[in-house]
């Protein structure tokens, strides 16, 4: 394995291929989130992983979208800089993934989304119950964010119980939640201010756990996104919001059988 330092972020390298796979966690993950599908991919795959900044636990920050879209520019561009990449999203990855690629598409050749549909679409098909659990568990953890210290990481790590997080709780801090905070405290800097809808128009997996209080995409996505491309496929596992996590083989073998389908010729 290869640990490179870009931005003053750790990037973790690891795999023989040809092909770069480059890993976007989300909350409350670091890049331990992709063991084990590293472990699968690396016989074929240059996988590519990293905490995102914020997430770690030093400094303090809270990068701003065009931070972390410069961020991964950087990234792309020092381990593939004559090759398209092809990302796998989770969470909170999945937000800032589709947006590096509506503003970088020359650069991506595939979209691996678990979890997460267009953000831009789901506020208008939530219910109100389900619109009052998004809101109630992303305050706590902005305000978790705000607090900071003792308190604000003992808010995340009781919230990642509440939800059931399969992740190791001894990298959780209150740290990893500005994302919530600029979501909804940001103002101009607000995510949803500067994120595009996104569509896109190159072949793309989307996986999703059927388990859960609240759904992260519209039913309109999971039609519309195989009628974009032939490629396109959407698999529904019977799992929560950690797919890679709560069924790591089957995980593992549809995104390694969907990525052998779609190679380029």
């Amino acid at each position: 394995m290869t640990i490179v330092s870009i931005d003053g972020t750790e990037v973790h390298i690891k795999g023989d291929g040809v092909e770069a796979i480059v890993m976007v966690h989300g909350w409350p993950d670091t890049y331990r989130l992709w063991d084990a599908t590293v472990e699968f991919l690396k016989p074929r795959y240059r996988c590519v992983r990293f905490t995102l900044p914020g997430f770690d636990a030093k400094p303090r920050r809270a990068p701003a979208l065009d931070e972390l879209n410069a961020f991964l520019r950087s990234t792309i561009q020092r381990v593939s800089p004559h090759r398209k990449v092809t990302l796998m999203l989770h969470d909170w990855g999945c937000a800032f993934g589709y947006e590096f690629y509506m503003r970088n598409p020359a650069l991506v050749s595939r979209i691996v989304g678990v979890d997460i549909g267009n953000p831009r679409g789901l506020a208008r098909s939530l219910s109100r119950r389900e619109a009052f659990l998004i809101l109630a568990y992303q305050w706590w953890l902005a305000l978790a964010w705000k607090i900071g210290g003792r308190i604000g990481d003992a808010m995340s790590v009781q919230m990642a119980r509440w939800m059931k997080s399969p992740s190791d709780q001894r990298f959780i801090h209150s740290g990893m939640a500005y994302p919530y905070y600029i979501a909804h405290f940001g103002r101009d800097q607000a995510y949803r201010r500067q994120m595009q809808s996104f569509k896109p128009a190159c072949p793309m997996l989307f996986l999703y756990g059927r388990r859960k209080p609240v759904m992260f995409h519209t039913r309109a996505w999971l039609e519309e996104l195989p009628a974009l491309r032939n490629e396109n496929r959407v698999l529904a596992f019977d799992t929560g919001h950690w797919i890679m996590l709560q069924q790591p083989e089957r995980f593992n073998q549809a995104v390694g059988d969907w990525l052998s389908a779609t190679a380029e010729r």
